[in-house]
């Protein structure tokens, strides 16, 4: 409630109730101090001229969950508005803009050549330290603002105050980690990007978290469908947030954060990664257990370990060192057949899952074979046989290829 304006209006007999309620107000995430917003002169880029197309490419995009393209970065495409540029802040990329003081005449600066050219052009209004090529051109806040080029009808320019959205730098990404090829600018290539540029974009796959449905993939969307009416990117990965066990948001203020190095340290990168892998699809929130890691390294690496060891222990042995005669299939026994078979659908099934971005099932189909195939039934059947040493050959193979599986996931 504002006193002072309650106070002028019962003193002007306005007022019927004056009292105090609760409403919802915007605080920063950061300090949890309430925000104040004021309308402010801004730059836009009008991309709601381009917001169907946008919309049809975004259709081509595979997006992992499918529901994340279609729902909540679809919806946004339908519904933006245009993209408010400029930012009213001191550190980041200046906006390239200059104009003369009525407004009349702008000129924007598409590249560093480009404002040492308009620079010489502007002659003796600029400092002799500004005019000296040699020199390094200072590209931020104050060097910047105290470059004054000329207009075309003669008037001065100085540059437009505001700097970019940081969010266009990171949508411009593609791009400027490769820089610009001058020959190609200058013959009028509309891609003027150093190599390999071209065989990077638009990029196979990108992954980052669901907030940035309205960040990141939205600005890379953005750049790409006003450029080159193309996609950025081909895949993309939406990952959920990563919770405290009981569900909640991990932060330094509530004091339940997990130190990751701490955890790696404690539990070794690869127990951790698979807990992470196989506990939840990357885009669903995933409710962080320490305990969960224990039964990883417990039940799965525990069973696998024990596998290889049983196998190792009689193997050394016999001095086993699979030099042996290779075995024919049809003169192996059945069960040795069945872990074979079952080794290669369990090899196509986690390749297919690995290809449509489904770690999280490649990961359980893995844990299964180990567990119920290799373990639970052909190590507990042919127990007998690897103490006669019959069948070390077929054990090693199946031994190394689980391995061969695991490569992605663990070292």
């Amino acid at each position: 409630m504002n006193v002072d304006i309650s106070v002028d209006l019962k003193l002007k007999g306005r007022t019927f109730k004056v009292e105090k309620y609760e409403h919802n107000y915007p605080h920063c995430w950061r300090t949890d101090k309430p925000i104040l917003y004021y309308p402010l002169d801004a730059w836009f880029i009008k991309t709601t001229a381009l917001r169907d197309k946008m919309v049809e490419l975004n259709k081509t995009i595979h997006w992992k969950p499918k529901s994340t393209g279609e729902g909540r970065f679809g919806n946004w495409l339908e519904n933006m508005v245009d993209w408010n540029l400029s930012r009213s802040r001191f550190w980041g990329t200046p906006l390239p803009v200059w104009s003369t003081d009525d407004g009349e005449e702008r000129k924007c600066i598409g590249s560093i050549e480009e404002l040492k050219e308009e620079i010489e052009k502007a002659g003796d209004l600029n400092k002799s330290e500004i005019r000296n090529q040699k020199s390094e051109i200072g590209l931020h806040k104050p060097y910047v603002d105290e470059i004054i080029l000329v207009s075309d009808t003669g008037k001065p320019m100085h540059r437009e105050p505001d700097l970019i959205d940081v969010w266009f730098d990171s949508g411009a990404m593609p791009y400027a980690q490769w820089g610009l090829d001058h020959e190609k600018l200058k013959a009028g290539d509309p891609m003027p990007f150093n190599q390999p540029f071209e065989n990077n974009f638009p990029a196979d796959f990108i992954c980052e978290g669901v907030d940035q449905t309205r960040g990141w993939f939205y600005t890379l969307h953005a750049i790409a469908s006003l450029l080159y009416e193309n996609v950025a990117y081909k895949t993309v990965v939406s990952n959920g947030l990563v919770l405290d066990k009981n569900g909640n948001k991990m932060s330094k203020r509530l004091g339940n954060v997990v130190d990751p190095f701490d955890t790696i340290d404690k539990f070794g990168a690869d127990a951790t990664r698979w807990y992470l892998i196989t506990n939840a699809s990357p885009w669903d929130n995933l409710k962080f257990d320490i305990d969960g890691i224990k039964e990883v390294q417990r039940k799965f690496f525990g069973t696998l370990y024990n596998t290889y060891q049983f196998f190792a222990l009689y193997a050394n042995v016999d001095g086993f060192t699979f030099k042996e005669p290779y075995m024919q299939m049809n003169e192996r026994p059945e069960i040795d057949r069945w872990i074979i078979s079952s080794l290669n659908t369990l090899v196509k099934n986690v390749s297919a899952a690995m290809d449509d971005y489904e770690p999280t099932q490649a990961g359980r189909l893995i844990e299964d074979f180990v567990d119920e195939h290799l373990s639970n039934w052909y190590v507990r059947l042919c127990r007998r046989r690897f103490w006669k040493g019959s069948t070390r050959q077929i054990k090693f193979q199946r031994t190394k290829h689980c391995t061969n599986v695991l490569k992605p996931f663990a070292s």
